[in-house]
């Protein structure tokens, strides 16, 4: 709860300094590497979640059916 209250105070100021120290920190090169990573953890995670949600259905069907 408080993460979420924190990031809603940032500002662009401190959106674009926090960009920039993760350019120094990892650098150009490695960025995009990063967010491929990203991407697919995230992607992997909506599928999980999708396959979660028929899994649950499907035991509520076969509940009903019995």
């Amino acid at each position: 709860m408080q993460t979420g209250i924190i990031l809603a105070m940032l500002g662009t100021t401190e959106i674009i300094i926090i960009a920039v120290l993760i350019l120094l920190l990892f650098g150009g090169s490695k960025i995009p590497k990063l967010m491929k990573g990203l991407g697919q953890g995230m992607n992997e995670f909506k599928k999980g979640m999708k396959e979660g949600a028929s899994e649950d259905h499907s035991d509520a069907d076969s509940e009903k059916k019995k």
